[in-house]
Parts: structure tokens; sequence; C-alpha cells
């Protein structure tokens, strides 16, 4: 079984490596292959490209904006982000 889980990712990246199109693919392809839960990796894809038809930009890059410190931010608003940030530098991940 582990064997074939193998298999399938390297058949999985060696075609969608250089698609930049289809990256949003490989990540419930990943959920599927290792849970085999198809309704939760479907519902990965599809919110995904529902998120870009609607705005036009990845998912990443509207977390990215609203993240961004803006004029009209009320305190609230600039708390929760700074929060975000301490937080996403602790986990190690980058802005």
């Amino acid at each position: 079984m582990f064997i074939k889980k193998i298999i399938i990712g390297i058949f999985i990246l060696s075609f969608l490596s250089g698609c930049a199109q289809n990256a949003a693919l490989l990540g419930p392809a990943y959920t599927l292959v290792t849970t085999g839960n198809v309704y939760q990796a479907s519902l990965s894809y599809g919110s995904e490209q529902a998120i870009s038809k609607l705005t036009g930009k990845s998912t990443g890059e509207n977390i990215k904006e609203i993240l961004r410190p803006q004029k009209k931010d009320t305190k609230f608003e600039k708390l929760v982000k700074r929060r975000v940030k301490e937080t996403r530098k602790k986990l190690n991940f980058t802005d």
C-alpha cells in the first residue's frame, strides 16, 4: 500500500510539476492519495477554483491582501493582524 502511494505521488508530481495553473490540484490530490477521502479533496479543489474565479486571485494572494495594513483599520483589526503575524513568525511561516 505504501509503495502504491509513492508511485501515485511521483506520477502526479511528474505530470503537474511544470503546470502553474494546475498547482491548486496538488493539495487535493495529495489529500486523496493519503486519506482516500474523495469528498474532502473535491471540496478543497472546488473551493480553490471558486475563489480564484470570483476574485481573480489565488487564496494565498487574497490572504496577503487582507493582512496588509490599511489606513482605515480599526483598533480591533490592527490587533488581529498583529496577532496573526506573531503567530506566523512563531510557526516559521513567511509573510
